[in-house]
């Protein structure tokens, strides 16, 4: 059991950022603030999270991308730091594990992640009323586009 205390500062900590669901596979763009004697500006560092891990202010994520020269760099990133403007999504990835370090020993097209293809919720909606209206016993197959517009009204 966690102290009360700790646990309501940590709480008023995570409640001021906007952080956007993303696990590992997914391709992030992270804006920091780096400060270089009095001057202070944002580079972003963007990358295939491989991991993430750890929960309220102390959750991190690893981000790995390719610099100059084909070398891997990787980055540990508290999700909560004071240090970091903004994390944004760049695209989706499928992958089927949670850690993706065997990502460190590949190279080149090896390297890659499929990315994850959603249907739109056009097409969805659209699924959903063609698998109620073929899956009705005894519906009226004569007039199954009636069917179809009626129960496409009902899904959307």
């Amino acid at each position: 059991m966690r102290n009360k205390y700790i646990e309501s500062f940590e709480n008023a900590q995570i409640a001021g950022k906007q952080v956007p669901e993303f696990r590992a596979g997914d391709t992030l763009r992270v804006a920091l603030r780096i400060k270089e004697g009095d001057k202070s500006r944002v580079q972003n560092f963007e990358g295939i999270c491989i991991a993430r891990r750890g929960t309220g202010t102390g959750e991190t994520f690893i981000v790995r991308k390719i610099g100059a020269n084909s070398v891997g760099v990787e980055r540990i990133f508290p999700i909560y730091s004071e240090n970091i403007e903004e994390i944004t999504l760049v695209r989706r990835g499928r992958v089927r594990r949670s850690k993706l370090f065997y990502l460190r020993d590949r190279r080149g097209k090896a390297a890659r992640i499929k990315e994850l293809k959603k249907y739109g919720n056009e097409l969805l909606v659209d699924i959903k009323a063609r698998s109620i209206v073929f899956s009705i016993e005894g519906a009226d197959f004569d007039n199954k586009d009636e069917n179809y517009d009626y129960y496409r009204q009902i899904v959307a």
